[in-house]
């Protein structure tokens, strides 16, 4: 037999706590003494004893003073874990202000087989009572629960029981009485509810759609009446009109089947809802309706570079694809619904270039319609395929929309943000293009909503994209990649000229006899106040000055015309947010100047290098192993770059008149900004350059860049964006530029303000960097010195 505990008491009234259950007491002047001296005494326990219809319990629950606290109103509170029956016996003294009594624990019996029996049966009924109430969180808890007397106690949380159950409950000691109990309580409440739920169901559903039936066929009568329609439009209404319409033959087939399932159909079935959408859709479709192309080459292009400065590259295509369609129709050669007579484009650059203005310009070339079709964001695959006609609301693809928009079989079509599609569990928009942009397939491009086969050869699809890195390869294998890599100082002022400073004009109501601005304030704007590959940042400078001087102009405080010379800029957009910072940063040993390219473009990346005193108890390897610290967001090739960068150095430093010992111990390397993210293996030479820099405490000249992967031997390999790469060199003042050997072809495409403001030196060994980068130690003496 068990010894007595002696324990503070706290009534629980209209309330009763089974073993196992977690509950929060508001803590009143009783439940705050009887909580105050169960700490007091030491036990952190109390016994909660149920006080139901004002009767004195006998039987009541051990408890644990789990934490102490506050309620979300403010009040005092406790909240209590309940963890083993008690019997109530006499009472005895104890310390504080609560009633003491003792409490005999009631050790749970082993359960037997008839016992688990019992569990199983009320376990499947509480199961049945939780799906009615959706509680699938519940259901998994008690499908987890596999010890009878706790399953029992469980009995606690049900709502459908009263205080006055849930009492006989826990008074109860043998459990197998408690489970046959319980089992005919919940019988009992899952029959009602059953019931009662059938019956609110066939109540609610009749009265619903017997007043929603009425209601629409009185407002369809009233509405045929103001329309002096006395007839309805039935299946004989499709039938004519898909007999008048231009539908090609195998649609005209496939419409007039749906019109017969209509026929069949009664108006109350909702097929007939679905077969009236299909129809509308399909002749809503300009199945047999195109344009005529520009067949005037020259008065295209005029058209094209009227509206964007350079860009030739796609300029050409698009001249190109027309020259081959005039010659065709010329000699006969044109045939509907061939293979390849589109042209699928992707033009990827950074923002701001004009690649979704230049789709506008290419319709306005070739005389097309033009429809835009927004994918960034798109995650779902039924969006581009359409939705099978067998889901509510289903609609046919953006493809298909597109073409009915347009209103031909042959517009331009602008596949915006095409590098921004997700993919998710309702499958990959990505993956669906395929066949739309695949000149060889997409003649027969069939929407899961039409389920027809829809010709898009003669479309032209033009993608924009500003990374290619998350674009699927398959689908970049079936479109023509047209690099936009941003502008030059020279064609950013041309573009403000011809272009931005019309249009802000025209939006702030000024002309040029109110407001002129110099082409020297422009090439300032370009050059210090926006460093960007696109246009956008300078259009909205040339806007904030405008406003301005309209503001001006109201005001009082000028006089038209007003002159924006490049000394009123400070008056008009502040200081320059931009300066060249490359002197300023490479003057100490251990920082090298590196390029690179961003979503944004190209842009300028300082390597810093420093060594880190080492700690007096640091564990350094005495074979002088270095401990390389990386920082930066580096992702994993770019950490692997330096890694290499490191080993050559030590492995062939000394052939270079570096002293390797200067490359022991703790080495940190730092790229920043630390805050974005960075990866590829293009600053390899940069880092090698960083690291000799340190080891020799011989700075990197300033005015230098460099590109480049490395390998362990020393070799320069090849890498990507050097033209947007040369043009950030050239906007952070960069004077010589070192980039791999065999990049030395891709100088064709860099503009020659560029090439001949740069010295590039093509490398294949970045030991000629390392020799012609550092300064000796007299210069770099002389510049401390200055």
């Amino acid at each position: 037999m068990t010894t007595p505990l002696e324990l503070p008491v706290l009534f629980l009234h209209d309330q009763v706590a089974p073993p196992g259950m977690t509950l929060p007491i508001a803590l009143d002047d009783e439940a705050r003494a009887a909580v105050d001296a169960a700490r007091a005494a030491g036990s952190e326990q109390l016994l909660l004893a149920p006080r139901i219809d004002d009767t004195y319990p006998t039987v009541g629950a051990i408890a644990t003073i789990e934490q102490v606290g506050r309620m979300p109103n403010g009040g005092p509170a406790a909240v209590l874990r309940a963890t083993d029956r008690a019997r109530i016996g006499r009472g005895v003294a104890g310390p504080g202000a609560a009633l003491w009594v003792e409490a005999e624990v009631i050790e749970p019996s082993e359960p037997t087989e008839r016992t688990h029996e019992l569990a199983t049966d009320y376990k499947r009924l509480v199961v049945a009572t939780l799906k009615q109430r959706n509680a699938w969180q519940v259901i998994d808890h008690v499908e987890s629960t596999t010890d009878p007397h706790a399953l029992a106690d469980l009995a606690g949380w049900a709502p459908y029981l009263t205080p006055q159950q849930r009492n006989q409950l826990l008074a109860e000691p043998d459990v197998d009485r408690r489970l046959e109990t319980l089992i005919t309580w919940t019988g009992d409440h899952l029959a009602e509810q059953e019931v009662s739920d059938k019956i609110a169901t066939d109540v609610r559903e009749g009265m619903e759609k017997n007043q929603r039936e009425f209601l629409l066929r009185q407002q369809l009568d009233a509405i045929r009446k103001e329309l002096g329609e006395n007839e309805p439009e039935g299946a004989d209404d499709y039938r004519s009109r898909v007999e008048a319409a231009d539908l090609p033959d195998t649609v005209r087939e496939a419409a007039l089947r749906e019109v017969g399932k209509l026929e069949r159909s009664s108006e109350q079935s909702p097929e007939g809802g679905w077969i009236r959408t299909w129809l509308d859709t399909v002749l809503e479709l300009p199945w047999n309706e195109k344009t005529s192309d520009r067949t005037d080459i020259t008065a295209a292009r005029e058209v094209l570079d009227a509206d964007h400065y350079g860009l030739d590259d796609v300029k050409d295509r698009i001249v190109e694809y027309l020259a081959v369609r005039a010659r065709r129709a010329e000699r006969g050669l044109e045939v509907i619904g061939g293979r390849g007579s589109g042209a699928v484009l992707a033009l990827v650059g950074p923002p701001g270039v004009g690649k979704t203005s230049l789709g506008e310009s290419v319709a306005r070339a070739l005389d097309r319609k033009f429809v835009r079709v927004a994918l960034g964001g798109v995650r779902d695959e039924a969006e581009i395929r359409g939705h099978r006609r067998t889901y509510v609301g289903a609609l046919p693809g953006r493809i298909v929309r597109a073409i009915k928009e347009a209103g031909s079989m042959n517009p331009v079509v602008l596949l915006d943000e095409i590098d921004k599609v997700g993919s998710d569990f309702r499958g990959d928009p990505a993956a669906a293009l395929l066949e739309v942009l695949d000149p060889a397939q997409n003649h027969t491009f069939r929407d899961h909503y039409l389920e027809l086969d829809l010709d898009l050869s003669d479309v032209v699809f033009i993608a924009t994209a500003n990374t290619l890195e998350t674009v699927p390869s398959a689908l970049l294998d079936r479109m023509e990649l047209v690099a936009l890599d941003g502008y030059t100082d020279n064609e950013k002022v041309a573009i403000a000229e011809t272009h931005l400073l019309p249009r802000q004009l025209e939006r702030a109501a000024l002309t040029t006899e109110d407001v002129t601005i110099d082409e020297s304030a422009l090439r300032e704007m370009a050059g210090d106040y926006t460093r960007e590959a696109g246009m956008r940042q300078m259009e909205r400078l040339i806007g904030k000055i405008l406003r301005k001087v309209a503001t001006n102009l109201a005001t009082g405080t000028a006089e038209p015309p007003v002159q924006v010379t490049e000394d009123d800029l400070v008056g008009y957009l502040g200081r320059p947010r931009f300066t060249p910072e490359s002197v300023e940063r490479t003057a100490v040993p251990g920082v090298a100047t590196g390029l690179a390219v961003t979503g944004m473009g190209g842009d300028v990346l300082f390597i810093e290098a420093a060594r880190p005193a080492a700690r007096a108890d640091s564990s350094e390897d005495m074979a002088g192993e270095p401990h390389l610290i990386l920082t930066g967001q580096l992702g994993d090739v770019m950490k692997e770059s330096a890694q290499i960068a490191l080993s050559y150095l030590r492995a062939h430093g000394s052939e270079h008149g570096i002293d390797t010992s200067a490359l022991t111990g703790p080495i940190h390397l730092h790229v920043p900004a630390g805050a974005t993210p960075k990866d590829g293996p293009s600053a390899g030479v940069t880092m090698v350059t960083a690291f000799a820099s340190l080891a020799t405490g011989h700075p990197v000249r300033s005015e230098v860049g460099m590109t480049g992967e490395v390998t362990l031997n020393g070799r320069v390999l090849p890498i990507g964006g050097v033209k947007q790469k040369l043009l950030a060199a050239q906007r952070a003042g960069l004077t010589t530029v070192f980039i791999p050997k065999r990049n030395e072809p891709d100088l064709d495409d860099v503009p020659d303000e560029v090439r001949d403001a740069l010295d590039i030196r093509p490398v294949s060994d970045v030991a000629d960097i390392i020799a012609a980068v550092l300064e000796d130690a007299a210069t770099h003496s002389t510049h401390d010195a200055a």
